[in-house]
């Protein structure tokens, strides 16, 4: 079995420079693994510039670009299992893609504050927040096009750590056929994931990291109180609650995709721009 780690620090599609440092910076928190090779995207570095809005999505060459080269990569390396190391959630569209062409029975379980399924005429045009409503079928259109393998349908979609939703995206998940739990008061039960991994051969997890509660830990998008986003809220978990759920679900089925998104290290990336000013550094 062939695992790859992909990568893929793109930072245009959430609208924000420091996910391209996160992303970098993630590939060596995580464990090391000779047996896991590191195959990036190639992601132009943040310029500072403003980009336009294109057919509903910022920067949409770049994102479009992001997503064929992940998938020229994935292509070339034909692995059986990816970790995909973002950036934020555009990251999982072309390995997710990728390992639903791979494998018959994959379901997702995505665990984020928010259930990304914005669509383009929703008013926010960064494409991190439609990247689930793609692999759907009804995100953005030009994001589905780019796939190359079947939709995922409602009932394969897990969501754990969803807090309260806009109307749109309720709208979405209802007239989609997507169950789903708000969960603001409890999560989702040991047992509701186990019988849902149940149904499937094989996972594919997305792990957003806000939805980590932003007062305990704050490498997250809520944690700096500037951003405001689309006006959600972040999530309600800590991180001892999220390895028991990853730990459960890594432990009872066939995690074949794993994806880490959404890492924002705001302290430390402050550190990387004030050393970038100093000559001695960069002469």
């Amino acid at each position: 079995m062939k695992t790859i780690r992909l990568l893929y620090p793109d930072h245009v599609s959430g609208g924000l420079d420091a996910y391209y440092f996160g992303a970098n910076l993630l590939q060596y928190i995580l464990p090391s693994n000779e047996r896991q090779p590191v195959v990036k995207v190639d992601i132009m570095p943040p310029d500072g510039k403003e980009k336009a809005v294109t057919n509903g999505i910022y920067a949409e060459e770049e994102v479009l670009s992001g997503i064929k080269d992940a998938q020229r990569k994935i292509a070339a390396e034909d692995p059986d299992k990816i970790i995909t190391v973002g950036g934020n959630c555009i990251v999982s569209l072309a390995p997710f893609d990728y390992l639903h062409g791979k494998y018959e029975k994959v379901g997702i379980i995505w665990i984020d504050a928010h259930p990304d399924v914005s669509t383009v005429d929703d008013g926010y045009p960064n494409a991190h927040a439609m990247v689930l409503g793609s692999l759907l079928g009804r995100g953005a259109e030009q994001l589905t096009k780019a796939m190359k393998n079947p939709m995922f349908k409602p009932n394969e979609i897990l969501y754990i750590g969803l807090q309260p939703l806009h109307d749109h995206q309720e709208k979405y998940l209802n007239e989609t056929g997507v169950k789903y739990k708000v969960q603001d008061k409890a999560f989702v039960t040991d047992p509701e994931i186990k019988a849902f991994i149940g149904r499937f051969d094989h996972i594919l997890i997305h792990l957003d990291i806000d939805v980590l509660d932003e007062r305990l830990f704050h490498s997250t998008y809520f944690a700096n109180t500037e951003l405001v986003g689309d006006g959600s809220g972040g999530g309600k978990m800590t991180i001892e609650k999220l390895s028991e759920i990853l730990c459960l679900i890594t432990e009872n089925t066939d995690v074949v995709g794993f994806t880490i998104a959404e890492y924002l290290p705001f302290d430390e990336y402050k550190l990387h721009k004030m050393f970038a000013k100093i000559k001695m550094f960069t002469d």
